[in-house]
């Protein structure tokens, strides 16, 4: 008699989950081939039967062996998580059969990962989307690479498998970064951990958090698209696309790529010293000065601050931005976005290589010193320190980070106060992430130092969290009211990039254009 090879699926973990087909499958089998850990969920229906559990590490042995048992006559069930023929079981199976093999194939579907996440957050998957396994055991890295710039290029929303392991920590943070090239970093994404199995966590984060998160093996990130929204603490994709050019927050306040001027220098700003940079540039009667903003809030602001010069704003991505710095013919690009914007900065410098364009870093001067608290190498170690040392802890960095300081060990046992730009998606980002509406204040700064005293003390914060942002983001305000009310400050750290032509003035900046013969 000839055996019978049924692939099953149960799903992503509890037994409610598992489709009545795959039920009558493992009901139907005689033998069951499975790693050890599935059997719990198919404890009910694999009684008194012969069961074999090579490890994990043995898929192609695991296959092999529910084949031989099939070519024997058996009836055999080939189990998997998820669904068996999803980065599973099913194609090493295939792989190993022969063409003249007699026993009879069933796939079973089953729920897979994607769906199963996807669930616990809402209705990501609403439009086209794509799935991403990160591991690069069975695929080269560069694959794995050019698939998941294609993705974000097309910005897909995307599903990210097998995202992060004890030997593979990095690819995950490098995938993140070719993500945000194309995508807008306001994208909504989820974070699921242990989906519908015992220890579930589930978050919704925007795609310039997660570079700050950890993962693991047991974690499936989700990425959403530019039209994904939040809605009663979930978020989902719509359906159908009602405007595909400028979806909600994403305005422009900027002519179209084939109208801006030509042969001009480019300002990439969005901080007020950097629109003052570019005021002056457009002032000196020269080369014609385009600013780039990143949001359209800070193109309106730009059109007011930078008289003279053309404003391009919104949400752009690296090939928008390189398809407008070619078709302008731009002479230089003078990249003035704020000390902490390292991704952009990144994205800027790889631009201006490619393109042939001079590049020139202007930043503000650095303002700390060693009286004003403790410096800090990241906005983790910060929160660590904060924990240890205060309470009521004020965070004076912005929202970008905000899940960095509230996801920490032994964050849930302190109180957090955070400042933040009086942006509708950074104040829900914070209540999102669990800081009450109380403790939040969203005002426009930099503020003074009688302004932060008096806000401190009527908060009783006993701990702030700055970054080294300054005069023009009023760092030294921050310090000064620290040391009146005699409080710890901790102050995260600048990261260092490698910058072919830096400068922290006005004066700088002209005399490197002019020995590029620009200015």
């Amino acid at each position: 008699m000839s055996g019978v090879l049924n692939l099953v699926s149960v799903g992503p973990g509890f037994e409610d989950l598992i489709v009545p087909r795959a039920v009558a499958a493992l009901r139907d089998s005689d033998v069951i081939v499975s790693y050890e850990l599935y059997l719990r969920w198919i404890a009910p229906h694999i009684e008194g039967k012969e069961i074999h559990t090579p490890p994990l590490t043995q898929e192609r042995e695991r296959a092999m062996l529910a084949i031989e048992k099939a070519r024997a006559g058996a009836k055999v069930a080939l189990i998997s998580s998820g669904d068996i023929g999803i980065y599973a079981m099913a194609a090493l199976a295939y792989e190993e059969m022969l063409e003249d093999d007699s026993y009879a194939v069933n796939l079973v579907p089953g729920v897979t990962s994607a769906n199963a996440c996807a669930s616990l957050l809402g209705s990501p998957l609403s439009h086209d989307f794509a799935t991403l396994s990160l591991s690069d055991l069975l695929c080269p890295w560069d694959w794995i690479e050019h698939r998941a710039r294609h993705i974000a290029q097309a910005d897909l929303a995307c599903v990210m498998y097998n995202v992060q392991s004890a030997g593979r920590q990095q690819g995950v943070y490098r995938v993140l970064q070719l993500m945000l090239e194309s995508k807008a970093p306001h994208t909504l994404c989820g974070v699921v951990k242990n989906a519908y199995r015992p220890g579930q966590q589930v978050s919704i984060h925007r795609l310039d958090e997660l570079p700050s998160l950890q993962f693991d093996m047991l974690t499936t990130i989700v990425v959403g698209n530019r039209f994904t929204k939040r809605k009663r603490g979930q978020i989902f994709t719509p359906r159908g696309y009602n405007d595909w050019a400028t979806p909600e927050g994403a305005l422009l306040a900027a002519p179209a790529r084939d109208a801006l001027p030509g042969d001009a220098v480019w300002v990439f700003s969005g901080t007020s010293d950097g629109n003052a940079l570019a005021a002056q540039l457009a002032a000196r009667q020269g080369s014609p000065v385009v600013v780039s903003a990143a949001t359209g809030y800070g193109g309106e602001v730009a059109l007011k601050d930078c008289p003279g010069a053309t404003v391009w704003a919104g949400r752009q991505g690296i090939e928008a931005r390189r398809q407008a710095l070619t078709q302008s013919r731009a002479r230089v690009l003078v990249d003035a976005t704020h000390p902490y914007a390292t991704s952009m900065s990144e994205q800027l410098l790889g631009l201006a290589l490619e393109l042939g364009i001079p590049y020139l870093r202007y930043e503000r001067a650095s303002e700390f010193a060693p009286q004003d608290g403790e410096l800090c190498d990241s906005a983790r170690q910060a929160g660590e320190r904060a924990i240890a040392l205060g309470q009521r802890i004020f965070l004076a960095t912005g929202s970008k980070d905000l899940a960095t300081f509230l996801t920490l060990p032994g964050a849930a046992e302190k109180q957090w106060f955070v400042r933040l730009t009086a942006e509708p998606e950074f104040i829900q980002r914070a209540i999102a992430l669990g800081v009450p509406r109380d403790r939040i204040c969203a005002m426009q700064g930099p503020f003074s130092t009688a302004f932060n005293t008096a806000l401190w003390q009527d908060w009783q914060i006993d701990c702030v969290v700055s970054k080294d942002s300054g005069d023009a983001g009023g760092y030294r305000a921050k310090a000064q009211a620290a040391r009146a009310l005699d409080i710890p400050l901790l102050v995260v750290a600048r990261p260092q990039l490698a910058y072919p032509h830096l400068a922290t003035s006005y004066d700088a900046v002209v005399g490197q254009l002019q020995a590029w013969n620009i200015a």
